[in-house]
């Protein structure tokens, strides 16, 4: 049976990791905002840039090679800017699922501890009753292992994937850039 010291320990527990949780939430949230800081001003600075370059366009050619020019750079700088949005969410993600899988292996040690105390207290002829609930632990133990590996190779392959596309898309900007 479980005492008020274990019961007020694992509150204690729970409650450090949802502080710290927090914590890490808002340093995401925080990386976001100074990235779109950071974005806000570029473009300022890019709009600002770019509109002297068309005061100073003198004819039709000329307007058409600098549309060209813009292209290619404003491409680059957009998939920079969505890897680090991918980057800030994923680093944030990757430290929930730290947490997760750290409180999983303690709830999962914690019951198999229980089951061994119970199995060790069980009155004579409850042996098989012990086993299958020890296979039953073990069981949804394998189970669950077996789900984190899908989401951490679903995660790797979607992760491939967003770095597919990306390079795709600066790729594909570098011809219609050249072609104007």
């Amino acid at each position: 049976m479980l005492t008020i010291e274990q019961v007020m320990s694992a509150n204690k527990a729970n409650v450090e990791t949802l502080f710290g949780l927090t914590s890490k939430a808002f340093e995401g949230v925080e990386k976001l905002v100074e990235l779109n800081l950071a974005a806000s001003k570029a473009v300022l600075a890019d709009v600002a840039s770019q509109t002297q370059s068309v005061l100073g366009v003198k004819d039709a050619q000329e307007l058409l090679a600098l549309q060209s020019s813009l292209l290619q750079p404003l491409a680059e700088k957009s998939a920079a800017y969505t890897r680090n949005v991918y980057d800030i969410a994923t680093g944030t993600s990757a430290e929930f699922g730290k947490a997760f899988e750290a409180q999983t292996t303690e709830s999962q040690q914690k019951f198999m501890n229980l089951v061994e105390n119970t199995a060790k207290n069980a009155p004579a002829g409850s042996e098989t009753a012990v086993a299958f609930m020890k296979g039953a632990v073990a069981a949804a133990n394998n189970a669950l292992e077996s789900v984190q590996k899908s989401v951490k190779q679903a995660t790797e392959l979607a992760e491939s994937n967003f770095n597919a596309v990306a390079a795709n898309a600066v790729s594909a900007s570098k011809p219609a850039a050249k072609k104007r």
